[in-house]
């Protein structure tokens, strides 16, 4: 009977999250061009998630939550206007959601390709951010600041008001600290 006890609690132990995303120093940026002239953007200043590193922590797993009511716009009317229902509609879609696919945890050092699924007006799908180079590891670092950029497509996700004025095409970037959980 202690042997049973002792594999349930395994697993439990196994996935706590080793690093959490520190609100307060990390945020999410997107910018997309409107009549092909003009960029437009804005940041999400409210994300949450962890890290999970593997048993062998070796592989980790990104787990990021954006509140999409956090967004900051130059202009209080594209804010409005984003946070509609032709875009993100918070109303009925108040966060978005990536995990990533178990990425080597070396892959800090060298930076590269960061595959995943973003979740994103209730629509899931297959992405491949890039990560860039950092100054950290997660083997021995209880800070580490990391970036993440990549590109999708806003009709990919529901998002196909004013074709001819807006691109399709959104860049990302994500600048993330982590910091250690405590154990």
């Amino acid at each position: 009977m202690p042997l049973l006890l002792a594999l349930l609690f395994l697993p439990a132990v196994a996935s706590a999250a080793d690093y959490r995303i520190d609100s307060a120093r990390s945020h999410a940026e997107f910018s997309v061009r409107l009549l092909w002239v003009r960029q437009i953007g804005g940041r999400f200043t409210h994300i949450e998630g962890d890290v999970t590193l593997n048993p062998l922590r070796d592989t980790a797993v990104v787990e990021a939550t954006v509140d999409v009511h956090s967004v900051a716009m130059t202009s209080s009317r594209l804010r409005r206007w984003v946070l509609d229902p032709e875009f993100f509609d918070v109303r009925l879609f108040p966060t978005i959601r990536f995990v990533s696919a178990p990425l080597p945890v070396r892959a800090l050092d060298q930076g590269g390709p960061l595959p995943g699924w973003l979740t994103l007006r209730g629509v899931t799908r297959p992405v491949q951010f890039r990560l860039e180079p950092a100054s950290c590891t997660l083997r021995r670092d209880t800070t580490c600041r990391i970036e993440v950029r990549g590109q999708i497509r806003r009709s990919d996700y529901g998002m196909n008001a004013h074709r001819t004025a807006v691109s399709d095409t959104v860049d990302l970037g994500l600048m993330i600290t982590l910091d250690a959980a405590a154990r």
